[in-house]
């Protein structure tokens, strides 16, 4: 189930350049072209979703074993001093390639990164945030 025109298929497949760290059954894990630190990894299913929203939970499952793995290993070979894990899914949340992937990006004081949190986050009133939580628990519910 690859597409033909997704960059991540064509690695996948073997038809794309990429530093490959791992492969199962499942997923792939390789450093992307513009690392943000050193041991940026990105761990993709190799069946083609675009985006979380897609994401079968049995796909979720096998996903999640080669983030937690490819954590572990990055703990012991670069011994970062933290770790961001990051999914992004659409354009507005900066996702620029409709296959879905995780970032495990090392993290040492003062590195390139910087922050990753609104220096000043928005507050919301009250009654709005009760509003969404019984909304949301309404929905986790059903």
């Amino acid at each position: 189930m690859a597409n033909p025109s997704c960059p991540f298929c064509a690695i996948i497949m073997g038809e794309g350049w990429a530093r490959e760290i791992y492969r199962d059954d499942h997923t792939v894990a390789f450093f992307p072209l513009q690392p943000a630190t050193l041991g940026h990894t990105l761990v993709v299913p190799r069946r083609h979703i675009p985006d979380i929203w897609e994401l079968p939970e049995a796909d979720a499952a096998c996903l999640s074993r080669t983030v937690l793995r490819v954590a572990a290993a990055l703990r012991t070979a670069v011994t970062p001093d933290g770790l961001n894990i990051i999914q992004s899914s659409g354009a507005v949340a900066t996702q620029t390639v409709p296959h879905l992937h995780v970032h495990l990006v090392p993290r040492w004081a003062a590195d390139a990164m910087g922050p990753i949190w609104p220096a000043k986050p928005p507050s919301h009133p009250p009654q709005v945030l009760d509003n969404l939580r019984d909304k949301l628990a309404g929905l986790m519910a059903s």
